[in-house]
């Protein structure tokens, strides 16, 4: 198993003999509606769109995951997993094969298998989705979820070898955690047993701008969560991946 960090929620996942495009933004900037005083994240330069993907996996529909500059650059002919939510966004550009899971649902191509989990509250009503990818081959497993939220029911299928997501807790005045690692991640670690966890969400070579940055606090560090994580679990390993560059997580 390989991946790629691509800065923010974007991995390139390389699994049971697929490469599977995670919550890609890789070019232009992004924002929510056009609000750019509001919230605006650019990078240096873009990334370069990688080469023969075998599948694009959307978590949620929020522009942060289904980016619309980078799904309009890829090609409209790759499969797509994809929440509910972010389904309506592919559909909305014209790509021609789409899977929307429901949460428990599957969607399986040749030894890979992805099962769409509960994961992040988007408004009072609405569950995006975590995943849990496995080799049917190996028996290799990864579980994502991109903003901390992880339900109870992830314990029936301990243990998962990699788990993706935050380390880090971002929170906002008055409205608490858009993003909840720390205390969330130690938990989901005592559920899963993984080999390896890795962080998400909050990293890479980007400069983020507008009224939402002046409020939002991070609190805690990925040095923090590994002496946390090490006296409680010290046999889960920690990988900091550098944005670009292939990470081998199990042999």
């Amino acid at each position: 198993m390989e991946l790629t960090y691509l800065d923010s929620n974007s991995w390139l996942i390389e699994m049971a003999g697929k490469r599977i495009l995670l919550d890609p933004w890789l070019v232009g900037s992004l924002m929510f509606g056009n609000t750019p005083w509001l919230f605006k994240g650019d990078r240096p330069q873009d990334r370069p769109i990688p080469e023969n993907i075998d599948l694009i996996l959307l978590s949620q529909g929020l522009p942060d995951h289904a980016h619309i500059p980078t799904l309009e650059q890829l090609d409209h002919a790759l499969p797509v997993v994809a929440s509910p939510n972010a389904a309506k966004v592919v559909e909305s550009l014209g790509y021609q094969t789409i899977h929307t899971l429901e949460h428990h649902q599957k969607y399986t191509i040749d030894n890979l298998e992805i099962l769409a989990l509960k994961g992040s509250p988007v408004g009072p009503t609405t569950l995006e989705n975590g995943y849990l990818l496995k080799d049917l081959s190996t028996g290799q497993t990864l579980y994502y979820e991109p903003h901390g939220y992880h339900s109870p029911e992830l314990k029936q299928y301990a243990p998962i070898d990699v788990v993706v997501t935050p380390l880090i807790n971002l929170t906002l005045p008055l409205l608490g955690p858009v993003i909840k690692g720390q205390a969330s991640a130690l938990q989901v670690c005592e559920w899963l047993k993984p080999q390896v966890i890795l962080p998400t969400a909050a990293g890479g070579d980007i400069n983020f701008e507008g009224l939402v940055m002046k409020f939002l606090k991070p609190q805690g560090t990925v040095a923090d969560f590994k002496q946390m994580l090490h006296e409680k679990q010290p046999d889960t390993l920690v990988l900091e991946p550098t944005p670009g560059t292939p990470c081998t997580v199990l042999a």
